[in-house]
């Protein structure tokens, strides 16, 4: 275990080297955008009128494209705006912004950008425009920035092939009034430093669950009070995701479809995510217990999430960390 202190050794140094880069000046530009940009960024999630939200959003776009052309503002995280993803990828190579906009609860738009890191600390921005609504089926192709299928992410795993670079993103979608989704996409970069999503690389046999292959990306969609989990497991190396059944025994509806208690997965090998049918081989022993509990492992909850007027429990960015629970040691946290 002597790889952890010289872990967190350099993480902290290279986090100083990170803030280095802002001189005092810029720093308290940054931190003066984001006051200003604040209450917008709560407005257009809390506001009640989808006329009011959408305004909000416009001020708050336009606030904080203006806030990243501050020099080397790639390396300021705007920790009091909550209602926006930011993640860094794993070799602080770009960051990537998500939020998402709704009309009623019928109609979500999700918005981003991806900001990379220059050398020089300039801005190169790359904004992500929302294609979902116009795409029947949006596991069908490799997508640009400009027909992205949007999703607030909440993990980045990066992976290599051949020498490339790949970004695995996992995102939640709150779809419509009827289910959610959760997607696993990947992201790329060409030569040129343009941005592309998706590819052949998921592997698993059709069902009546899964999106059909040929896909580009991965979803899970269900039934939209269910808490279906999809996330990187560290110590597994794997994506985990729940088994799903229709409640109905048609799961073609999708708005049926929720966790049975089985878990599947994804491992990244030759440049692909291969498909793991089944991943605990666990017995549950009946003696001396209650018949209707045995052992058998309790699902936990993502984390402890409290909605704001709202009976929303799957959003991963509302989320109340204070209360800790001791988890199934086959089972992760995510957002």
């Amino acid at each position: 275990m002597k790889f952890i202190p010289i872990l967190l050794s350099f993480l902290l140094l290279q986090h100083f080297a990170f803030a280095q880069k802002l001189t005092t000046a810029n720093k308290q530009q940054l931190q003066q955008s984001e006051i200003s940009i604040l209450q917008y960024a709560k407005d257009f999630v809390m506001a009640e009128e989808a006329v009011d939200r959408y305004r909000a959003d416009s001020f708050f776009t336009r606030g904080f494209v203006k806030a990243l052309k501050t020099p080397f503002s790639f390396y300021y995280n705007f920790d009091s705006i909550k209602t926006i993803s930011k993640l860094y990828a794993p070799d602080s190579s770009f960051k990537i912004f998500t939020w998402q906009l709704s009309k009623d609860l019928s109609s979500v738009h999700q918005k981003g950008a991806i900001q990379m890191n220059t050398a020089d600390g300039s801005l190169k921005l790359i904004p992500l425009f929302d294609n979902s609504e116009n795409s029947d089926r949006p596991t069908d192709s490799i997508r640009n920035n400009q027909r992205w299928i949007g999703a607030l992410y909440y993990k980045i795993i990066m992976k290599t092939y051949n020498n490339k670079k790949y970004y695995t993103l996992l995102g939640f979608d709150e779809n419509n009034e009827r289910t959610n989704r959760k997607w696993i996409d990947v992201l790329s970069f060409d030569d040129n430093g343009n941005a592309s999503f998706g590819g052949r690389f998921f592997q698993y046999p059709n069902d009546d669950i899964k999106p059909k292959q040929p896909a580009f990306r991965f979803c899970l969609e269900y039934k939209k009070d269910a808490k279906a989990r999809l996330n990187y497991d560290e110590e597994m190396d794997m994506i985990v995701f729940d088994h799903l059944i229709s409640e109905e025994g048609n799961p073609t509806q999708r708005h049926t479809l929720v966790p049975d208690g089985d878990f599947e997965g994804f491992k990244w090998e030759n440049g692909r995510w291969g498909y793991v049918a089944k991943l605990f081989d666990y017995q549950v022993d009946m003696r001396g217990v209650d018949p209707m509990l045995g052992n058998a492992p309790v699902p936990m909850p993502i984390k402890d999430v409290k909605p704001k007027k709202s009976k929303d429990n799957d959003n991963p960015y509302r989320v109340d960390d204070k209360k800790k629970k001791k988890e199934d040691p086959r089972q992760r946290e995510e957002y």
